[in-house]
C-alpha cells in the first residue's frame, strides 16, 4: 500500500512540476490596445474575422431558435383536440 501511495506521489509532482515548465507570452496590453481604440466599432466587433462570424451565428442561432419556438407553438394550439 505504501509503494501504491509512493508511486502516485511521484506522478502528481511529475505533472506539476512539467505544466510550470512552459511560459506563455503576455498578450493582455496588446489586447488592450486593440479594444481601447477609437474606431467606431462596437467591442463584439473589434476582435476580427472570428469575432464577426461568431456574431453572427450566434444571432442567426438565436433567430432561428425564437421563431421555431414561435411555430411550434401556434403549431400546437390549433391542432384538433377530439382525434378520433
Amino acid at each position: 500500500v505504501y509503494l501504491v501511495f509512493q508511486g502516485l506521489r511521484q506522478i502528481s509532482q511529475r505533472t506539476i512540476s512539467t505544466a510550470s515548465r512552459r511560459q506563455l507570452e503576455n498578450r493582455v496590453p496588446e489586447k488592450q490596445k486593440l479594444f481601447q481604440e477609437d474606431n467606431d466599432l462596437p467591442v463584439h466587433l473589434k476582435g476580427g474575422v472570428m469575432d464577426a462570424l461568431l456574431y453572427r451565428v450566434t444571432m442567426g442561432l438565436s433567430v432561428f431558435g425564437k421563431a421555431n419556438t414561435k411555430i411550434f407553438i401556434l403549431w400546437h394550439n390549433f391542432l384538433p383536440t377530439n382525434i378520433k
